[in-house]
Parts: C-alpha cells; sequence; structure tokens
C-alpha cells in the first residue's frame, strides 16, 4: 500500500489514532511510519489484515481488495469520492452504490466514436464499385434516477467518395434503460441484433420494448418495429423470444422470431408488392478453449416460396475466432473466420458489412467471411475484412448472383 494512501485513507475518517488500542499488526512495530495510520485504520475496521496477524504492507493489493477498503470506509463517512469513482465498477459488484458520488458528478455524460471505412466491391453500379465514408456519433447519457438512465445518439455521416459532398446528420436513438424489480427493461429507439453473431438475422435500428430476466439462466421477450421511419420499412412489427445460458465454457441459445410484413420478401424487380410474414426459429452454441472460440447457429423459416419461386427455408453459420482487439488494450488483435449458407427467410437485415439485401434481394446466400483486427493505440482499432458470397436462387434476374467484398475501417472512440 503507498504511504499517500494510508494516510489520507486516516486522514478521510477524522479521528485521532491514540483514541484507539494497539495495532494488531506483528509486521508493524510502533516505529514504522505508518504504525499511527494503520493503527486507526484497523481499530475503525477499515482494514483487517490477511488472518494471520499480518498487514501484508509489502504486498501488491489486487484492486479487488483495494475497493474492499473503500466501501468500508464509505460505511463509516469517509470522503473518498474519488477513490470511489475508480473502482466504481468493483463497488458496483460488492452491492455497493456509490450514492454520494452519484449526486456530485455531473449528471449527462458524453462519449463518441468516429469511424473511417472504405469499401471495394465487383458488384459496381452508377456510383462505382466503392464506398468511403466518415461517421461521428456522439453518444448522451443521462441519469434519470437511481435505476432508470436516458441514453440517445447523433449520427453525422460524410461520403468522401460523393462529388457533390452529400452528407446527412439525424438522431438515431432514443431509449431508456432501468429495472422494474428484477426485470430489466429498455423502451425507444436502439440498434437491435437478432439470431446470434453479428446479426444473423437482424442487425437495425428498432422502436422496441425490450424485457431481460434471469440470472444463471436468461430470458428475454420484445416487441417493436424495424428500421422505423424509413422510406421503406424493413418489416411492419416483431416480437421474439429467447433464451440463453451457459454449462462451463459451453453457451447455448434459442430464440423464437416472428416479423410481420417483410419488405424484403415481397420485393420483385426493385418493387414492394406488400411483403409476407416470417417466422424464423434459431439455436446456437459456442465453446471457448484457450483463446479460441467456436460457434455454430442453425435456422429455420416458414417461409419456402418467395415471388413464386421456392427457395430454401433454413440456414446454418459456423464460425471461429482467435483472441480479439481490445480498444482499451493497444497491441490486442484478433482474427476470425465464419462461413454462411441462409435460406431467404432467415434473415430480415444482416449485419455483415456488405449490402446483402440489395446484392441478393430474397434469394437467399453462402459463402464465407474472413477478417482481423489490431489496437494501433488505446481506444484506436483498425480492422479488415474479405467476404464472398453467392446466390442460392437465380431464378431472380433482377438482383446479382455473387458479390465479393473488402472492408477496412479504423475506429476511434473517446
Amino acid at each position: 500500500m503507498k504511504k499517500s494512501l494510508v494516510l489520507a485513507m486516516a486522514m478521510a475518517l477524522g479521528v485521532t489514532a491514540s483514541a484507539y488500542a494497539a495495532n494488531p499488526f506483528s509486521d508493524v512495530p510502533a516505529g514504522h511510519w505508518a504504525y499511527d495510520s494503520i493503527n486507526k485504520l484497523a481499530a475503525a475496521g477499515i482494514v483487517d489484515g490477511y488472518g494471520d496477524s499480518t498487514f501484508g504492507g509489502d504486498r501488491l493489493m489486487t484492486r479487488y481488495e483495494m475497493a474492499q477498503i473503500v466501501a468500508k470506509a464509505m460505511a463509516k463517512g469517509a470522503n473518498v469520492d474519488r477513490l470511489a469513482a475508480e473502482f466504481a465498477d468493483e463497488l458496483d459488484s460488492l452491492g455497493v452504490r456509490v450514492a454520494a458520488l452519484e449526486k456530485k458528478s455531473d449528471n449527462v455524460k458524453i462519449t463518441g466514436q468516429i469511424r473511417a471505412h472504405y469499401q471495394s466491391y465487383d458488384k459496381g453500379n452508377s456510383t462505382g464499385n466503392a464506398t468511403s465514408v466518415l461517421r461521428s456519433r456522439i453518444w448522451l447519457a443521462g441519469q434519470i434516477n437511481e435505476d432508470w438512465k436516458y441514453t440517445g445518439m447523433l449520427e453525422n455521416q460524410q461520403n468522401w467518395l460523393d462529388d457533390h459532398g452529400n452528407e446527412e446528420t439525424k438522431f438515431q436513438r432514443a431509449f431508456i434503460t432501468g429495472r422494474v424489480g428484477g426485470v430489466k427493461v429498455e423502451a425507444g429507439r436502439d440498434n437491435t441484433v437478432l439470431g446470434g453473431g453479428v446479426g444473423y438475422i437482424l442487425s437495425n435500428r428498432t422502436d422496441a420494448v425490450k424485457l431481460g430476466f434471469g440470472k444463471d439462466i436468461k430470458f428475454g421477450l420484445q416487441y417493436g418495429r424495424v428500421n422505423p421511419g424509413d422510406a421503406a420499412p424493413k418489416t411492419d412489427t416483431y416480437w421474439a423470444a429467447t433464451v440463453a445460458g451457459n454449462i462451463g465454457k459451453l453457451g447455448l441459445n434459442a430464440g423464437y422470431y416472428d416479423f410481420d410484413n417483410v419488405y424484403k420478401l415481397g420485393q420483385y424487380v426493385g418493387v414492394n408488392n406488400g411483403g409476407q410474414d416470417d417466422a424464423i426459429w434459431v439455436i446456437g452454441a459456442d465453446y471457448s478453449f484457450g483463446d479460441f472460440k467456436v460457434d455454430a447457429t442453425y435456422l429455420k423459416s416458414d417461409v419456402d416460396k418467395v415471388n413464386g419461386n421456392k427457395v430454401d427455408d433454413d440456414g446454418y453459420v459456423i464460425g471461429l475466432a482467435y483472441k480479439g482487439a481490445k480498444a482499451a488494450k493497444a497491441g490486442s488483435y484478433g482474427v476470425y473466420a465464419k462461413y454462411y449458407d441462409q435460406g431467404a427467410g432467415t434473415y430480415i437485415h444482416h449485419g455483415m458489412n456488405t449490402d446483402l439485401a440489395n446484392d441478393f434481394g430474397a434469394q437467399g446466400f453462402k459463402g464465407y467471411m474472413i477478417g482481423a483486427n489490431y489496437a494501433l493505440a488505446k481506444n484506436i482499432v483498425a480492422a479488415v475484412e474479405y467476404s464472398d458470397f453467392d446466390a442460392k436462387n437465380n431464378k431472380d434476374t433482377a438482383f446479382r448472383k455473387s458479390d465479393k467484398t473488402i472492408w477496412s475501417e479504423v475506429i476511434f472512440t473517446f
């Protein structure tokens, strides 16, 4: 323990050491520089050593041990706000609410993310065969009370390859989160990922109410609209029920998803013909061993015909990943690979970095993706990804039969 930390903690209690009994630790003699302060902390019940009559002053404490000391000091009325802020996560795991700190902290927090990406693909159109966009996101989080919080997000996109200099700024997300008893609640507009992975079924904005409960086995329920406010909604409404849990290093999950009037499934020669309803069952598993993780997901849809054409009504995704870049740790990295084989009805709006809906319409797709990411510095992560997909049903000639994409990006967070 640092000398300044012992003295500061002792001073924070606001009483003198002489009011207490002799120091109980055999490895802190009366002539030690920290004798009075440690005596005071021990008598006040803030520190209790290691159970063998030693204080262990030369031993490096863990963050959890330090959080326990801070919690005890707070209970005694010590002013340790700066320490409470530093160990907020550990204190939360101990069930300690930092009420005094919450009252003194700024009620609104601002964070952000800047992403620059370049995408090259072989499909080609009137705008060429590449895109490059600078996307800036500003997040606002406001504490409503001890149990409820508001989150909003403002997004700006600048198209670097657009000669007209087009850009747009939109208020993309606004939702509240909180608890009602033992149930977690989220309500409002947020990005929703369904079906596992990056969103094998859906990764898009929704207006929805989401409920979550359970500890070892987690259950989820949600109801809402997909991609609200768009000129061509992806669906009218949807609801979903999910369950997930772990058996050691084995993770298991299952879900049922029901979508009304899916735009993609009514799309023919670029015209919306009203869409089809779609219900999807999903079951998945993942397993970690060392720095590796494997996962597999099976999807089953009740859609077997689109525009009169027979289509596959099921699909699967398998993946393998090694490590993974962490924004907070410079030099961390990861590589991954996935293989997809998904029927037309097994996805609504996929979360991958390629435009499957416009490329393949309602044909379904199969193929693979490989990628790597690396933390160039703290909060700066670069990534590159290659994907190669083919349409599963080639009868609809209005859409492409294959798509190869190279995606690269650098993300800055603050």
